[in-house]
């Protein structure tokens, strides 16, 4: 029967550019909706850029704008990633919209009359410099485990401590290195712990969709039972803070002035917005598809790491505000790259901006994430060889090969006409139940096990096609008899039946490419259907090249040089790295090694040292730098250090200086101890070029 599906991905945080984890998520669900529209069902697919919380209010005002100005910067982005890999959201949203204001605050007020909202003063970190509460991840400190430095306020990096920010020994605010102080707020919590959420999850949890499916993975449903317990165990439910004080970038709580919603509890409300303002772009009527009775299908596909919000609160907050619950989480894996952690600076991270500039194929990264995942939460690894060798071997030398080969006899001796003497009606039995049996294993999400059927097929389509040795019968065909000629229409065709079927079943997978054969090859003037896979062609039309292979060169490439668009790393200090640059721009800097011949206080300023420099040159330099709360002029004279040496020189009310030194410090610290001059290896020498 035909169903209605309610599909969403996980919201991306406004605050960066996709990464290869979120396109990963992406054709995931998009190969998954392909698949169930391709049976018949209507499927409404959305997303939307989750916008609010203080990193994203941070980030706006460090960089001189409005958080508004900022999402939209990045929304702009988005297009060029999702067309660039074919991913087909119906509608593409925003959690800072009037849709989800009103939907957040009426959820809010519906939880509130059923007595599942609670006031309570807590006592949490202040920054007085900042005038705001702080987040855990804008304070630090020593762990008070281990003892380790610079340590987040919620966790260590070093030892894995799990703590809370007050135990931290000597915090700071990352914001401003003011020590916080502690101040006392009233805070809004929903009653996760009441006795109606824990029975309603008891029975969400380990329940049914209305397809008779488990709602969750049984790796999902085992890490619910930590915390709703297991038969007679205790349920381990906190109550969950939903508010957050001004300042805050967010929606307002009503009737409480000065107080917001915590960005997560109107993040996967997001969800329902963008349904919202997509039904209405169609005249659809939202409030039916999300009425407690309705039949449509609500599934979330989502990363392993944000279960708890998705298992827990938002069932329960869509329970008891009188809205239909979830009826699927299809839950995944991280991805790595050889078998690491995606890091930028180990060359181990993959910028699918950069991937699509170098113009390699979005299809090959679909083929290839398809390949790798399953109904399981696992992790998926993009290894470059492999990738090379899947798609250079699978989609060209096996697939593409089919219809290249068979295709150029139908059209020369053929004018295009297939013919399948005495066994049609087995030949597309054959390829209906098989393409069956691949749609069953698409939609429980079995994407690696369908794609080895598919390729399976297609080396049996190969292996009979050699066997038959159509080009010893094209050589003689103008002496041939009938039977011979009849054959060889049969052995091509054949293999042409196959492949169309094959196109069908990957046409989930490989959407641009499979509506290329639907329309250029066997001239339908639509996409394909799963029914098409059992339909034999009568006709194909000249064959046009499809797939051209990968070049290992491609990855070098795509790992060496990451592209500028991806939100830039924070170092401990809290500032970020720089927009990327080429090793053009970097070959413009002339680094040298000077030595500090003198040093000296510059009368009437309060942050300047005058430093007289040997480059090498026969000559002094005279360059001023901002050192002078780190360093006693003594302490310098006589040490090498790095100069800027190119830099154009700049007249000072103290005189020219001709140069730059280099230091370290963050951004925020010029205390004494906080600028550290670099100065190269004992045994280098003035003139030096430091490269």
């Amino acid at each position: 029967m035909p169903r209605t599906l309610f599909v969403t991905t996980a919201l991306p945080y406004a605050n960066g550019s996709f990464h290869i984890g979120h396109i990963m998520e992406y054709i995931q669900a998009d190969i998954w909706v392909r698949a169930m529209r391709m049976a018949g069902h209507t499927v409404h697919f959305v997303g939307a850029d989750d916008t609010h919380g203080a990193p994203i209010m941070l980030k706006a005002e460090a960089e001189g704008i409005t958080p508004q100005q900022l999402v939209a910067r990045i929304a702009a982005e988005r297009p060029q990633y999702l067309q660039g890999f074919h991913i087909a959201f119906d509608h593409w949203h925003s959690t800072d919209s009037p849709e989800n204001v009103e939907l957040s605050q009426d959820i809010y007020r519906k939880l509130r009359a059923a007595n599942l909202i609670e006031t309570r003063e807590i006592e949490q970190f202040f920054d007085p410099v900042k005038g705001m509460f702080l987040p855990d991840r804008y304070i630090k400190g020593e762990c008070p485990k281990c003892h380790a430095k610079d340590q987040y306020g919620d966790s260590c990096e070093v030892c894995g401590a799990v703590y809370a920010p007050t135990d931290l020994i000597d915090p700071y605010s990352t914001l401003t290195k003011a020590r916080p102080v502690l101040k006392k707020s009233d805070h809004f919590f929903f009653k996760l712990s009441d006795p109606r959420c824990v029975e309603f999850l008891q029975g969400w949890t380990t329940g049914e969709n209305g397809q008779g499916a488990k709602r969750l993975q049984a790796e999902v449903l085992a890490k619910t039972r930590e915390w709703l317990g297991n038969g007679d165990e205790q349920a381990n439910l906190g109550d969950w803070d939903i508010s957050r004080d001004a300042p805050y970038f967010g929606i307002e709580i009503p009737d409480a002035p000065g107080k917001y919603f915590y960005v997560w509890l109107d993040a996967p409300i997001g969800y329902l917005a963008s349904l919202k303002a997509y039904c209405a772009k169609i005249n659809l009527d939202f409030d039916a598809l999300i009425d407690p009775e309705s039949e449509t299908e609500q599934v979330h596909f989502i990363g392993k790491d944000i279960v708890y919000f998705h298992a827990l609160f938002w069932p329960a907050t869509l329970k008891f505000s009188g809205r239909k619950v979830p009826d699927q989480l299809n839950v995944h894996g991280f991805i790595t790259v050889s078998g690491e952690k995606m890091s930028k600076s180990r060359g181990t991270g993959i910028s699918p901006l950069r991937y699509l500039e170098l113009g390699m194929n979005a299809e090959w990264m679909r083929y290839y994430i398809a390949a790798k995942l399953n109904a399981r939460v696992e992790d998926i690894d993009f290894n470059p060889d492999d990738f090379v060798a899947r798609v250079n071997s699978d989609l060209v030398g096996k697939y593409v090969n089919i219809a290249s080969r068979a295709a150029n006899f139908i059209s020369k001796y053929f004018e295009g006409a297939l013919g399948y003497p005495g066994d049609a009606a087995k030949l597309s039995e054959r390829w209906q139940a098989a393409a069956n049996a691949i749609q069953a294993d698409i939609e429980a999400r079995e994407f690696g096990r369908a794609i080895r059927e598919i390729m399976a097929h297609a080396d049996q389509i190969n292996q009979a096609f050699d066997a038959a040795q159509p080009w010893l019968i094209a050589k003689t065909l103008a002496q041939a008899d009938a039977a011979q000629r009849d054959a060889l229409q049969h052995i091509c065709s054949s293999a042409l039946a196959g492949f169309k079927a094959l196109s069908v079943m990957l046409a989930p997978i490989l959407p641009a490419l499979s509506e290329r054969v639907a329309t250029e090859l066997f001239g339908l003037n639509r996409s394909f259907v799963w029914s098409d896979a059992g339909v034999l062609p009568t006709r194909i039309n000249a064959f046009k090249h499809l797939m051209q292979r990968v070049e290992p060169t491609m990855l070098d490439a795509l790992f060496d040089s990451p592209a500028p668009e991806e939100a830039p790393a924070l170092v401990p200090g809290g500032e970020p790295i720089a927009d990327i640059i080429t090793i053009d721009d970097f070959v413009k800097i002339d680094l040298r090694v000077a030595r500090i011949v003198n040093c000296e206080h510059v009368e009437g300023s309060t942050k300047l040292l005058r430093l007289t420099l040997d480059v090498g040159e026969g000559r002094h330099r005279n360059v001023f730098s901002g050192i002078k709360s780190a360093y006693e002029p003594s302490q310098l004279i006589g040490r090498l250090t790095a100069l800027v040496a190119n830099l154009a020189p700049r007249k000072m009310k103290f005189g020219v200086s001709e140069g730059m030194v280099l230091a370290a410090s963050h951004a925020d610290d010029k205390t004494d101890t906080g600028i550290y001059l670099l100065d190269p290896a004992s045994g280098a020498q003035p003139g030096m070029r430091i490269r």
